[in-house]
C-alpha cells in the first residue's frame, strides 16, 4: 500500500479478477482504462478505494475475496485464455460455474499434473516471481540412457543453447521397459526448461507431470478436477501476500 491508502492501479484491477498485471498495464498503455473520467495513459498511477475507475466503460467490479484453487491439467490443453490455432484451452475444461481465474504461470500442452488457478491477478503474479523460492517438483519419463552423475551435476546448474538454467534437483526413481523415471525440482521454470536439459542430456522426455507447486501437492487429484485451497490454509502459506 502506498501512501494515503493508495495503491498501484494495475495491482488493484488484477486483484478485482479482471486480468493479471502485466495486461492491466498493457490496457492502461492502449488507452482504455480511465480513472474517475480520465483517460490515462501510463500505468504508473495509483488510485484509492474512492477513485472510480472504468475499463472499456465499465465500472471496475468490486475485488472479491482471493481465492485460489488447484486443478489436475491433463495433457492436450494449452494454458491460455484464447488460443490463435483453435486448439482447447484448461479454462474451456473447467466447470461452467467457475468464474473468471488466471493461471500461476503456465504448464506447456503436452505437460499435465498440478496447475494452480486464482482469482486474484496480484497473487497470481506474485507466486510466479522467482523470488518467492517455492520449488516446482515433477515426475519425469524418459527415453534413453540415463547417466546418474550427469544428473547430480544438474545441481550445479547447465547452460543449454546459450540460456543458463540454476541449479536443478534430479533423481532416478525406477526403470519402466525403455522408459526411465525421474524426479525432478526447480525454481525457475523457464519455458520448456525440463525438455530442453533433458535433450542437452541424450534423453527424450515423453511424459511430464507436475506433482507440487511451493507447498501445494497434486496428490491424488484426478485429472480435469478442481479443489479450492481453503482460506485458512491459503493465507498461512503465503504469508508473505497478505500481510
Amino acid at each position: 500500500m502506498t501512501e494515503e491508502g493508495k495503491e498501484r492501479i494495475a495491482k488493484v484491477m488484477a486483484r478485482a479478477g479482471l486480468c493479471s498485471r502485466r495486461d492491466a498495464e498493457r490496457w492502461i498503455t492502449e488507452g482504455r482504462v480511465c480513472v474517475n473520467g480520465t483517460k490515462l495513459e501510463s500505468p504508473a498511477f495509483t488510485v484509492s478505494p474512492q477513485d472510480k475507475i472504468t475499463v472499456n466503460g465499465k465500472t471496475l467490479p468490486q475485488a472479491e475475496e482471493t481465492r485460489l484453487f488447484l486443478y489436475h491439467k491433463p495433457a492436450g490443453l494449452v494454458t491460455t485464455a484464447r488460443d490463435e490455432k483453435g486448439r482447447a484451452t484448461v479454462f474451456d475444461h473447467l466447470p461452467a460455474d467457475m468464474k473468471r481465474v488466471v493461471s500461476v504461470g503456465r504448464l506447456d500442452l503436452n505437460t499435465e499434473g498440478l496447475l494452480l488457478l486464482t482469482n486474484d491477478g496480484g497473487l497470481s503474479r506474485y507466486l510466479e516471481l522467482p523470488a518467492t523460492g517455492w520449488k516446482r517438483h515433477y515426475r519425469v519419463r524418459v527415453h534413453g540412457r540415463v547417466d546418474s552423475k550427469k544428473l547430480e551435476n544438474l545441481k550445479n546448474g547447465i547452460t543449454v543453447e546459450g540460456v543458463h538454467y540454476k541449479s536443478i534437483e534430479a533423481t532416478f526413481d525406477s526403470v519402466q521397459g525403455s522408459n526411465s523415471w525421474l524426479y525432478m525440482g526447480l525454481t525457475e521454470g523457464k519455458n520448456r526448461e525440463i525438455r530442453k536439459v533433458m535433450e542437452a542430456l541424450d534423453l527424450q522426455v515423453n511424459r511430464l507431470i507436475r506433482v507440487s507447486y511451493g507447498p501445494f501437492q497434486l496428490g491424488s487429484l484426478e485429472k480435469g478436477v478442481v479443489q479450492e485451497v481453503p482460506k485458512k490454509i491459503l493465507q498461512e502459506q503465503v504469508k508473505g501476500y497478505f500481510r
